[in-house]
């Protein structure tokens, strides 16, 4: 039997990885909330502020979850809930709560990694009770061991969004870097992000589309009216314009930005017109390649993901039929115990439980015949 299908490249937007990093201030938040309104409607994402992030506070009418910690339980007064629980709330109940949700952005990504380092330390120190350590440098045999299982468990919770239809857009910050060349050895200054590079690789490997946001400065060199030592007039640099710019491909290298597709345009004004544009313009482009009209793939793919939703939707009510089972079981197993010395009180369970073809509780599989055996004890 074949295994295997051939790609078609999907027209929305919103099914690709995005990144957006940049200087701070300059508009990051603004942009994409303006781009996910206008592509997926103002219920259809939801903002993480991150760590110590606080974007939103300056951004009216922005959808938003504060995420200081990896977990915790949702506090209405200060709209703040674990990264962890918020994405698992998410996936459980995506057609009935989070039926219009369809992209999640995270505020900022570097924020996002350091609420995971303290998650990562308590997971080592769970699972090696006798050697507890106190730092993620040490987590899991240290040699960057504990951040590289910061970034896994960041993007497994990522993925799991992605397995419900919510896709996720990453915001981050940056700075001027030196970096040298693999293969001529040669030192060069690159904008990039203010994370490690470690770090950053792990997530711009997943990305479809990373643009850097920037100022243009126009930049004219003005007589200061004094003289240097031997003479010449001194001059010095005044800004006679700036525009702000997001760059997708930059062939200097010196913007480190990027995209999976061929025919992305290298450099936009700062504009959610523009942005948007850049990324239908290059989707469709690709997808022209394919011989399928615009409005044929369209159809095809409005049925897929009419299917998908459909699956969803199923999937989830079995999650939920399954974690009320092991609840219900776990009862009934619970109650054996407090009660084990007294076979008067389990009788009655063990043979309703034989009565319905089950040896004990334990192998019940069908959640009606769990609930008729409980209904003895309570």
């Amino acid at each position: 039997m074949k295994f295997g299908k051939k790609n078609e490249i999907k027209l929305d937007i919103l099914k690709y990885n995005i990144g957006l990093i940049g200087e701070s201030g300059i508009g990051k938040t603004t942009i994409v909330k303006q781009m996910c309104e206008k592509l997926a409607g103002r219920d259809g994402y939801m903002f993480l502020e991150c760590g110590k992030e606080d974007g939103a506070d300056a951004i009216n009418d922005i959808n938003f979850v504060n995420c200081p910690e990896w977990s915790m339980d949702y506090e209405e007064l200060s709209n703040s809930m674990g990264f962890e629980d918020f994405v698992d709330d998410v996936v459980e109940n995506k057609t009935e709560d989070w039926k219009d949700l369809r992209v999640v952005v995270i505020d900022t990504y570097d924020q996002l990694l350091e609420i995971a380092k303290p998650e990562v330390v308590s997971m080592h120190n769970r699972e090696n009770s006798d050697k507890p350590v106190k730092s993620i440098k040490a987590a899991f045999g240290g040699y960057m061991a504990g951040e590289d299982k910061a970034t896994e468990i960041v993007l497994d919770k990522l993925w799991s969004l992605k397995t419900v239809g919510v896709s996720f857009i990453i915001i981050g910050h940056v700075k001027q870097k030196e970096q040298e060349d693999v293969v001529t050895g040669q030192k060069f200054t690159t904008l990039t992000t203010n994370m490690s590079m470690r770090d950053f690789n792990a997530i711009k490997t997943k990305l479809h589309f990373l643009g850097v946001a920037s100022i243009d400065r126009e930049i004219v060199q003005e007589k200061t009216g004094k003289k240097d030592n031997k003479g010449k007039d001194v001059t010095k640099g005044v800004v006679t314009g700036e525009s702000r710019k997001i760059t997708f491909r930059d062939d200097s290298y010196s913007i480190d930005s990027k995209s999976r597709f061929a025919d992305i345009i290298p450099e936009i004004p700062f504009d959610v017109d523009s942005l948007i544009k850049a990324f239908e313009d290059a989707i469709k482009a690709e997808q022209s390649k394919s011989g399928k009209t615009l409005e044929d793939t369209k159809k095809e793919q409005a049925n897929e993901e009419a299917k998908k939703l459909k699956e969803i939707a199923k999937n989830e009510e079995l999650n939920k039929e399954k974690k009320e089972l092991e609840k219900i079981i776990n009862k009934i197993t619970d109650y054996i115990k407090e009660n084990k010395s007294n076979m008067a009180l389990i009788k009655p369970i063990i043979g309703k439980s034989k009565e319905l073809g089950y040896n004990n509780p334990t192998e019940i599989t069908n959640i009606e015949d769990a609930k008729e055996v409980l209904s003895i004890i309570e």
